[in-house]
């Protein structure tokens, strides 16, 4: 291994110090109830560290907090200038401590390092870059009424905004939350997800050294149901929930909300259909197939786990998919060498070998993978890439979605049959098509029924190219300037100028 935990690693002076707190009102508290729970090494099932579980208390003095500094601290009142020079600040430092970060979360995620330290950290820093400048650019309109009027617009920021993000882009997922909410105005409770709470901790700490005044961003580290993420969801003085997971879990959200119908944001599952035409670059298909499904281990909600391969080629495509799979190199995320790393949690493990069996038992025929690997790998939560052939798209795993190294390859003959395949399931988040005919291209970009469509690429993001979901996918846009909405609202002012 390249890096070893004992002597090279540059985050483990935050690792000793624990267990890790709250933060609420700028200050880093215990729970109240004095309570801590584990975050595990999913690689080896060691412990981390010790984080404090939040609950409803904590929520409840994390909101008030919040609020206090809405209504009355200094964030509402600085100017556009100086928001932009605290969101830019974070931005720099969080460059100057990359690869601390990147480490931090290969350890509480499993992903392999060079994911961390070339995917998530610089579309983190990005993410806050862009937002940071969109803080002097937000501005209201006038309108041409009737003439004994003057009518404009002021767009303000919403309020108190309660953050619930997932483990498979921890800190990505926060960049995406927390930029264009602080952007807006707004201040905020951010929930990290349980399995992967460290780098919005760290990220606390830098927000704390970059200057954002107390009460501005609060993290309340805990569970979802019946603790932190539902008291937040609940709570009667937060005015909008972003809410980043899975659609069981975005239902009870919308739920949670209806008690003062706060504004609800949700990026839920997906099931992305990946298009495969006989017309296409046969080799940059197969390495974008591999990207599309076991990039991050399959935990990706546009993971195209759905691949349509049209019949004059499904032989050859899948020999080339399967060789390339086998030859995936899997190991601890901190090895340099390794291409795909651990499951996040001993449950997500034992939920993808379940969908494996379900597999067999609906007739799907395993072509490779299946199963956890042995040796030095069997005390982690590993899942070697596991590729189905023989899938009829009304089959579980070609509907409903494992978030794991899975793929389901579904043979197609025609332009109708795949088009009508590929948006015959519940999701809408993502899609793919893969062919040298450009108006073929267009024509399914048009009919396939998601929100990002990608054309002879995978996995392609820009902080400016919005991002989101039709159907059981959710609503609402979070990147570019569609986000902006989501955290501001219109306020329309008349002012009388007859005599």
């Amino acid at each position: 291994m390249a890096v070893t935990l004992e002597k090279d690693l540059i985050c483990k002076d935050f690792l000793s110090k624990q267990p890790k707190k709250l933060l609420i009102g700028g200050k880093w508290v215990d729970a109240e109830s004095g309570k801590t729970f584990e975050t595990r090494n999913p690689a080896t099932d060691e412990v981390l560290v010790k984080v404090a579980e939040g609950g409803k208390a904590d929520i409840d003095k994390a909101v008030k907090a919040a609020r206090k500094a809405f209504e009355e601290g200094p964030w509402r009142k600085m100017s556009a200038a100086e928001r932009a020079r605290l969101l830019f600040k974070l931005a720099d430092l969080l460059e100057k401590n990359a690869e601390e970060f990147a480490q931090l979360e290969t350890l509480d995620n499993g992903k392999p390092i060079k994911e961390s330290r070339y995917v998530d950290l610089p579309q983190a820093i990005e993410t806050f870059r862009y937002y940071a400048g969109w803080v002097t650019k937000l501005e209201g309109e006038t309108l041409n009424v009737n003439s004994n009027f003057f009518n404009y617009t002021l767009r303000e920021p919403v309020g108190v905004v309660g953050q619930i993000i997932p483990w498979n882009f921890p800190l990505l997922m926060a960049a995406w939350k927390l930029g264009p909410a602080l952007a807006c105005g707004n201040t905020l409770i951010l929930k990290p997800a349980e399995q992967t709470p460290l780098t919005a901790i760290r990220l606390g700490e830098l927000i704390c050294e970059a200057g954002f005044p107390e009460g501005v961003v609060n993290i309340v580290t805990g569970f979802g149901p019946d603790s932190a993420g539902q008291a937040l969801a609940e709570h009667m003085d937060v005015d909008k929930i972003a809410f980043t997971g899975e659609d069981k879990t975005g239902r009870k959200i919308v739920e949670y909300s209806g008690g003062n119908l706060k504004r609800v944001s949700l990026e839920l599952g997906g099931k992305a259909p990946n298009i495969v035409f006989a017309d296409a670059d046969m080799d940059a298909a197969v390495k974008g197939a591999i990207m599309g499904i076991f990039f991050n281990q399959g935990q990706v909600c546009c993971a195209g786990s759905r691949l349509f391969l049209e019949k004059g080629i499904h032989d050859e495509f899948l020999t080339k998919l399967e060789e390339r799979a086998k030859g995936l190199r899997q190991g601890p995320g901190l090895d340099e060498k390794t291409q795909i790393g651990p499951q996040v949690s001993k449950e997500q493990q034992e939920r993808i070998l379940n969908y494996v069996n379900i597999a067999k038992g609906e007739g799907a025929h395993l072509v490779c993978g299946g199963e956890s690997p042995t040796g030095d790998l069997a005390k982690g939560y590993f899942v070697k890439p596991t590729i189905f052939k023989g899938v009829k798209n009304e089959m579980r795993i070609a509907q409903e979605e494992v978030f794991g190294p899975l793929l389901s390859v579904i043979p197609f003959t025609s332009m109708e049959e795949v088009a009508e395949q590929a948006n015959k399931v519940n999701f809408g988040l993502s899609g793919a098509v893969w062919t040298n005919n450009i108006k073929k291209a267009h024509k399914f970009a048009s009919h396939i029924k998601a929100g990002t469509i990608w054309v002879n690429c995978f996995n392609a993001f820009d902080p400016a190219v919005p991002f989101g979901g039709y159907k059981m996918s959710g609503y609402g846009r979070e990147l570019g300037k569609h986000s902006i909405e989501l955290y501001t609202q219109i306020k329309s002012v008349w002012v009388n100028l007859a005599d």
